[in-house]
């Protein structure tokens, strides 16, 4: 059997940590990363942050964001991250926490949050000053992780959960606005991509997705290239090949393994599959990444 997808902890943002750290806020650019950032990976910790300066591009699933001063940036542990670029000047203030530390003695369902949903809006920008607000509170949540105290977790953790439910607030209202700008084929091609992520290892044909929407193939192949510029099969194939990245930075997990757990027919079926789409082999992006 293969072996699950690694993801980093949250000792891998800074020297500073270990192996043993839950909860972590960053307001500068500490250190780089212990892992790479520019290939697609997964974290075990969950992290809200708020854009102070620079700009970068962040493909997140099957999404691309540009995050820039004022964005918010929500991200879960299973989604799929990739930082395509990043300016000099990017700096986001952020707290990271992991389950763990969150649900100690709380009856807080973190499931509970739209936010961190698979398929949530992982960047947006709200309000000016809901931006500032959260801004000035992450800065007192960072005076307090800073500040010795002998229920300094307690206070951390307390401190989450009242960002957490505010964020509620802001995600629901920009989530209903943004259905209500939303044209019939850009919620199609959402519900699209929102199945892609439930069904890629199993189901790659655009027949099977259309027939989950109740439309024809070409209705929907021609809604998808309409509002994206691509074609539904190559959503699909791209989903399929951003988990394939992920699998392939596993050294002790072998190609054949990976192409068992992606549902490919062999190792063969699955090098060209990630050929054509990547124009290297599985081997070849493995050495280079």
């Amino acid at each position: 059997m293969p072996k699950p997808i690694p993801t980093y902890p949250l000792s891998n943002l800074s020297n500073q940590l270990d192996d043993e750290t839950d909860v972590f806020l960053l307001d500068t650019k500490v250190d780089q990363p212990k892992s790479a950032v520019n290939v697609p990976f997964r974290l075990n910790y969950y992290g809200i942050g708020i854009c102070i300066s620079g700009k970068a591009e962040l493909k997140a699933n099957l999404e691309t964001y540009t995050v820039e001063p004022g964005s918010l940036v929500i991200l879960p542990p299973q989604v799929i991250r990739q930082f395509v670029h990043r300016s000099d000047e990017f700096r986001v203030l952020s707290i990271f926490f992991t389950l763990d530390f969150i649900s100690i003695n709380s009856t807080i369902n973190i499931d509970r949050f739209p936010f961190f949903e698979l398929d949530a809006v992982h960047v947006f920008r709200p309000a000016k000053q809901s931006a500032e607000q959260l801004e000035t509170f992450l800065r007192f949540i960072k005076h307090k992780y800073d500040t010795p105290h002998p229920y300094r977790q307690e206070i951390l953790r307390n401190a989450i959960h009242i960002v957490l439910y505010d964020l509620a607030a802001l995600y629901h209202h920009q989530a209903t606005l943004a259905q209500s700008l939303q044209t019939r084929n850009q919620t199609i091609t959402a519900a699209f991509k929102k199945l892609i992520n439930q069904y890629f290892l199993t189901q790659r044909s655009v027949a099977f997705y259309a027939t989950t929407l109740s439309i024809t193939p070409k209705h929907l192949s021609e809604t998808v290239k309409q509002v994206t510029g691509k074609t539904a099969g190559e959503w699909i194939a791209s989903r399929v090949i951003m988990e394939a990245k992920v699998l392939l930075q596993i050294s002790v997990v072998s190609i054949a393994q990976i192409a068992n757990q992606l549902h490919f027919a062999d190792q063969s079926t699955f090098g060209k599959f990630f050929k054509n789409n990547t124009g290297m082999s599985p081997m070849r992006y493995r050495l280079g990444s």
